[in-house]
């Protein structure tokens, strides 16, 4: 891995994936967090991807793919060449990422409202391995928030203590659906809430640094037009 390897050249390496530009914000939106999941977070290894201690990324904003593929090959998980092959044929990187296809991938996602109840599953399976310090992050978007099931697992996830798992919620205000205030409507449900910038690094960093020893969740907030 060159550790060299900056936002920008992710940038660059986001750029040359074409084909699906009907999706482009919602990759464009995640692309920062992200990055400092994989750059400063997360403990996992390119050189062996289903490391049993590893920790666990679940994007379940699967429908915009093209920014994780960036961040994954930029930290070697695949070789950068393969991105020029995004949505051909021939290609294992699709308009939805497919764990069978794609190392590096935890979970085949893209019908919204599937990532956080996977987590939690994902989380308790690894407290009954005596992986509980293994933490699970989950990315979703605003509007994905939506789906009744998601906030299922938001009630069950504090009731159960999965103090191991993340939600980030990348608010790029394209919800139909005014949610009102993050901090208080998931902190009612017992999660410990962060906001920062969508695009302010070192704020994500900070708030996804936490370990409040309860589920937090970090609202990466993206104001409309700056995708």
């Amino acid at each position: 891995m060159d550790t060299r390897v900056g936002i920008d050249h992710v940038r660059a390496l986001l750029a040359r994936m074409t084909g699906d530009e009907k999706h482009e914000e919602s990759s464009t939106s995640t692309l920062d967090a992200i990055w400092v999941l994989y750059d400063e977070v997360l403990r996992v290894d390119p050189s062996d991807p289903k490391h049993p201690n590893r920790d666990r990324f679940i994007l379940s904003k699967g429908h915009g793919p093209a920014g994780y593929y960036a961040v994954l090959a930029a930290k070697g998980f695949f070789p950068m060449e393969d991105l020029d092959g995004f949505l051909t044929w021939a290609s294992p990187l699709g308009s939805h990422p497919d764990r069978h296809q794609v190392p590096g991938v935890e979970a085949s996602t893209g019908s919204l409202g599937h990532g956080l109840p996977l987590g939690v599953g994902v989380a308790l399976a690894l407290r009954a391995k005596g992986k509980a310090d293994r933490r699970v992050v989950v990315l979703c978007g605003d509007a994905e928030l939506n789906e009744g099931s998601n906030w299922e697992s938001i009630l069950l996830a504090p009731a159960l203590h999965l103090a191991a798992l993340t939600l980030v919620v990348v608010d790029n205000h394209s919800s139909s659906i005014p949610m009102g205030s993050w901090l208080e409507r998931l902190g009612a449900f017992g999660w410990d809430v962060a906001v920062a910038g969508g695009h302010d690094r070192p704020a994500l960093a900070a708030a996804l640094a936490a370990r409040p020893g309860r589920p937090n969740a970090v609202i990466a907030d993206v104001p409309e037009g700056e995708w």
